[in-house]
């Protein structure tokens, strides 16, 4: 099996790598919400691709939960409205007063 005579120097080493280069995202905008977002990818903040939906946004999701939460608070009555309140002193029309 063949063996290295010689380490290879860092410099060397990274003279192979120095050519390959990191090439930066290209930034388009989204055709329906007009957001940046990067190539042949979906949009993060509508959910679209191609003009196409493909993806239920966190903020649909969001709104979706708090909807849900207000129709079952709405179903179940509330806790705090049937405890019997006390009356204030002095605003008990009952009661003679002189």
């Amino acid at each position: 099996m063949p063996v290295p005579k010689r380490k290879v120097s860092r410099s060397r080493r990274d003279k192979r790598s120095a050519n390959k280069g990191i090439k930066p995202h290209i930034v388009i905008f989204c055709q329906t919400c007009q957001a940046p977002k990067t190539a042949h990818s979906l949009c993060e903040e509508c959910g679209y691709y191609k003009g196409v939906k493909v993806m239920r946004t966190k903020k649909e999701r969001a709104h979706e939960r708090a909807t849900n939460r207000a129709a079952m608070q709405g179903s179940m009555p509330n806790p705090a409205a049937m405890a019997p309140t006390k009356p204030a002193e002095g605003s008990d029309k009952s009661s003679p007063q002189e």
